[in-house]
């Protein structure tokens, strides 16, 4: 009796091992959509779209992958469409330092929890971010921004590419920092951003690199100050927030994920591709032109970072003040 029940154990658990290992070895065999939450132009978008071909190499060749912009919400409606989506690898989102670690703290009705929701699959870049402003701005430096903003309190406005945003953090932090009070204008992305920017409709931009580093060096917009740690190498001669305004950091990354329930073998396949890419010297080259880094990590490494993340800038967020819009 006993070994009749284990044959038949056997028999039953047989088809359902084959197809895993169909759903395995025959994923992906149709088109994945790689969501954006921002509008065409922005970093997040230049920078997935460089990713987006090697991603579909990585994964075989046999399925496009396909970049899909679903702007709002300073990144929420992009992820929301992800939390809502089937979990069988086929939508996934390219998710930013906003949508995952600051919307959480910043929107008090947020209708999902980017660490329950939603699948690690791997970190992507670190993106540099530039303070730059119009051309034809008087201001050489930024000691003479905060002049200005100080002497006009509320005169001065600066863009964004949506609440919550690397672009907004820095704002309200150097408001914060330095004592002054600037008026902040979100966006639907870093392309429009950066279109009234030149334009001179605003003051003054936490850029990101992709988008603001060809019209530097076209003239048509000034560097002041990078918010990282140490000057980048892009910019050498421009300095640091930091070396005006001391304390002040702020930094700026993306990570790949996908619908809770994605299966393991789904998602392994995912991380493997994506860290394959990564590792590739061209696409490592092409990040880099567009002041990006490329930053590979497991799915686990990627959920212990927005953990830490989120909780550390929550209560950055409640001493400087950022409020949704």
């Amino acid at each position: 009796m006993l070994q009749r029940r284990a044959l038949l154990g056997a028999a039953l658990t047989l088809p359902a091992l084959a197809g895993t290992g169909r759903a395995q070895t025959s994923y992906p065999d149709h088109a994945i959509r790689l969501i954006v939450g921002f509008a065409p132009g922005g970093a997040t978008d230049i920078t997935t779209r460089l990713l987006a071909p090697r991603l579909q190499t990585a994964l075989g060749g046999r399925a496009p992958v396909v970049v899909e912009n679903r702007p709002g919400g300073s990144g929420n409606v992009a992820t929301q469409a992800v939390v809502n989506a089937d979990p069988d690898g086929y939508t996934l989102l390219m998710g930013t330092i906003s949508a995952l670690a600051i919307n959480p703290s910043l929107f008090s009705d947020l209708p999902f929890d980017p660490q329950t929701d939603l699948t690690p699959i791997g970190l992507f870049v670190d993106v540099l971010n530039v303070l730059v402003v119009p051309a034809d701005r008087p201001w050489k430096n930024l000691s003479e921004l905060i002049a200005t903003a100080r002497e006009k309190p509320g005169a001065l406005n600066y863009s964004s590419s949506g609440i919550g945003g690397a672009g907004h953090l820095g704002g309200a932090l150097l408001d914060h920092l330095a004592g002054i009070k600037t008026v902040h204008v979100p966006y639907r992305g870093g392309g429009p951003a950066m279109t009234d920017l030149v334009s001179g409709k605003v003051d003054f931009s936490f850029a990101t690199a992709p988008t603001a580093l060809p019209l530097i060096q076209a003239g048509k917009i000034r560097a002041l100050a990078v918010p990282t740690a140490r000057r980048s190498p892009l910019l050498p001669d421009v300095p640091t927030v930091a070396e005006t305004v001391a304390g002040f950091e702020v930094a700026n990354w993306y990570a790949m994920l996908g619908p809770k329930g994605l299966p393991q073998p789904v998602t392994t396949r995912l991380s493997a591709a994506l860290q394959e890419c990564l590792r590739e010297p061209a696409l490592a080259d092409d990040l880099a032109h567009h002041g990006a880094e490329a930053r590979p990590s497991t799915p686990e490494e990627l959920a212990r970072f927005l953990k830490a993340e989120t909780e550390k800038w929550r209560p950055i967020l409640k001493s400087s003040g950022a409020k949704p819009e």
